[in-house]
């Protein structure tokens, strides 16, 4: 029944074809709205993830923080009455670069997943002669460094108790250690 008393399927009713027309209106809004909202959701779950010149620093902030941890690591004594492993790698009879490859790969490419991370690096350690230059001298690598990787530097000051560059070992020397990491 209309609200004014006639009937409104009547022809002379003005809002006889309204109630079929706003019905179908509101239908078409709604599967409008709906399809938005799912091609919404596909765009934002497909979208892909771009790097830009600031992100990237990011995953070589935490290689550089690895890299450190690792050399504390190795630098840290069990005991006060021992030396740390990078300082008996360095002040032995002869500098033992395999020892400090297997080392440094062991810590740096264990992770809690079941895969290891493919972390790759190159060694080198500075020390001051006798007339005051430095010189580096290669301690190891794992892969050689084709400039096509990306690769960031970590170093770590060690103090070493033995006859170092051309100096007599009559006091400690503090060594340079310096290694560029990348990940393949």
């Amino acid at each position: 029944m209309d609200p004014r008393g006639g009937n409104p399927l009547r022809k002379d009713n003005p809002c006889a074809g309204r109630a079929n027309s706003d019905g179908q209106l509101y239908t078409i809004e709604g599967i409008a709205a709906g399809l938005i909202m799912i091609m919404t959701a596909y765009l934002v779950v497909n979208a892909t993830s771009v790097y830009t010149a600031g992100d990237t620093h990011i995953s070589d902030m935490q290689l550089e923080q690895l890299g450190s941890d690792v050399l504390k690591i190795m630098d840290t004594p069990e005991n006060v009455t021992v030396n740390s492993e990078l300082q008996m790698i360095l002040g032995g009879a002869t500098v033992d670069g395999a020892r400090f490859k297997s080392r440094f790969l062991a810590l740096s490419n264990n992770r809690t997943q079941l895969n290891r991370d493919h972390i790759q690096f190159d060694a080198s350690y500075t020390c001051r002669k006798q007339d005051n230059s430095t010189v580096t001298i290669p301690l190891s690598s794992s892969r050689n460094l084709t400039g096509g990787e990306h690769a960031v530097r970590v170093t770590k000051w060690v103090i070493v108790d033995k006859a170092f560059c051309d100096l007599p070992a009559t006091k400690p020397r503090a060594v340079l250690v310096e290694v560029l990491m990348w990940r393949d």
